[in-house]
């Protein structure tokens, strides 16, 4: 189990996440062991053990970071939405922007969901983890609706969950065929059309 906090667990953390990160890049998630990370970190095992229960464990903090990196980076493009000339393309393209640290991510993502699927106590932590950033998306969503003057007509628990699978559906595809379709392609051309129509004119109080 891992032990109470101390005044190095940060830097010891923040090491582990490191290395596992650059060791999951290169192996995948299966091919790295406990003992790889640690020596690529400068630590123990028991280091590894006072922070982190399994290996499983590395894999969603590292989640956590990524979500926090993507709601960031949204909640920016919703921040500067009075200032784009086509808003809602402006939101997607940043949505849709891939660097090679996102390569990798979901690269590592996509290996450790088929993982959680055929480990069911693994998918419900893997769901739970989703569900705290879809919590997050959903509210920048609501947040650009009322930028754009719009509301709402559908769930938008439901929207985030469709814009989450039109990203990582087209950046698959982009990344198979990245001469064919560029990453936030798909979303860009047909997402704002879809939200016009699942949108309507927002009412002002008192009209």
């Amino acid at each position: 189990m891992p032990k109470g906090p101390t005044k190095r667990r940060p830097q010891t953390t923040a090491r582990l996440l490191e290395a596992a990160q650059e060791t999951f890049a290169e192996r995948g998630f299966h091919g790295s062991s406990i003992e790889v990370i640690c020596e690529r970190a400068g630590l123990t095992r028991g280091a590894f053990y006072s922070n982190f229960r399994a290996k499983e464990d590395l894999f969603f903090a590292l989640f956590d970071l990524h979500a926090q990196r993507v709601v960031d980076r949204l909640a920016e493009a919703v921040d500067e939405l009075d200032a784009a000339d086509d808003p809602v393309r402006t939101v997607l393209a940043r949505m849709g922007a891939v660097d090679e640290t996102e390569r990798r991510w979901y690269l590592l993502s996509t290996e450790f969901t088929l993982h959680a699927i055929r480990h069911p106590e693994t998918a419900r932590a893997l769901a739970d983890h989703d569900r705290r950033l879809r919590e997050e998306i959903t509210g920048l969503l609501a947040r650009l609706f009322d930028r754009l003057g719009r509301r709402p007509t559908v769930d938008l628990d439901l929207l985030a969950r469709l814009t989450g699978a039109v990203h990582e559906g087209s950046l698959a595809q982009s990344l198979v065929e990245p001469d064919q379709l560029a990453p936030e392609q798909l979303a860009v051309t047909f997402l704002p059309a879809l939200l016009d129509t699942i949108s309507e004119p927002a009412t002002t109080t008192g009209s």
